[in-house]
């Protein structure tokens, strides 16, 4: 069992009484410390970033009792010393069904302050009505794909060392679709798309795709993946700049999206890719 695993009381994995009425305590939040320390991150954080959450099954009771839907739109500092455990989100919004609230901006602004509490910095919730769902279009990833490349594949244990670079300095933003991990809790398989952006000595393709298919039998979170990302090409490639976003599929409701860069991040794309 994972250190993680063992910390009650998670949801995930477990057989859940889903309420309707307003209730922050299914809120649950995992200490980023625990992974980060596997990665040789104890102190100063070497990156700057977000993590992006799209909630698609929110819903409020008008004073009326009218129903009314909405998505989410929730953004979460890398520097918050907590991840929110992502089926006591959905727990979460689920409580929100059968409460009435005064407004919209009611349901963002008590989300908000829970969202934040739990995962101990201040964290924003947006909805956006689906009558607006028009401006949240699919989109394609920035960059030049890798996953034609002509390689050969015999294990899928996370292995930096197939990181080579070579002579020439570029600057190129780089993607693949291949990227999938296994949850560390109940072992469900995690789809992504991996998108590196960096400059520096000129990243070997083949072997960047290798490393990304040997994720294929990790299991850690959404989050963690990338920060490990980040900090394996930073170790063994030098890169001058880099930033390692993901975009995940969703499950139970809600995508995932962490995004870490050696700069602060300025402007967070949420175009949602084909699986999303």
């Amino acid at each position: 069992m994972n250190s993680i695993s063992n910390q009650a009381p998670m949801e995930l994995g477990k057989q859940s009484k889903y309420e309707s009425t307003y209730n922050p305590d299914k809120l649950f939040a995992i200490p980023r410390s625990i992974k980060r320390a596997e990665i040789g991150i104890t102190g100063a954080l070497p990156f700057f970033g977000v993590d992006v959450w799209n909630h698609y099954e929110v819903s409020w009771l008008t004073p009326r009792g009218v129903p009314r839907v909405a998505m989410a739109t929730i953004v979460v500092p890398c520097a918050s010393p907590n991840v929110i455990e992502s089926k006591s989100m959905k727990l979460y919004f689920n409580t929100f069904n059968n409460t009435r609230f005064e407004e919209q901006a009611e349901v963002e602004r008590i989300a908000a302050l829970d969202l934040s509490r739990c995962a101990g910095a201040a964290v924003a919730v947006t909805l956006e009505p689906l009558e607006r769902a028009s401006a949240l279009r699919i989109g394609m990833p920035e960059g030049t794909s890798i996953d034609e490349q002509d390689v050969v594949i015999d294990h899928f244990t996370v292995d930096p060392q197939v990181l080579t670079t070579h002579d020439e300095h570029v600057s190129e933003t780089l993607y693949s679709n291949l990227l999938k991990s296994n949850c560390l809790v109940t072992g469900q398989p995690d789809w992504g798309t991996v998108s590196i952006a960096y400059e520096g000595p000129r990243i070997d393709r083949a072997g960047l795709l290798k490393y990304v298919v040997s994720f294929r039998d990790h299991e850690e979170f959404h989050e963690q993946c990338v920060e490990r990302i980040f900090k394996d090409i930073q170790a063994h490639c030098a890169p001058a700049r880099l930033t390692v976003s993901a975009r995940y599929t969703r499950r139970g409701g809600i995508d995932i999206n962490p995004i870490r860069g050696s700069e602060p991040v300025q402007h967070v794309s949420n175009i949602r890719l084909i699986r999303q």
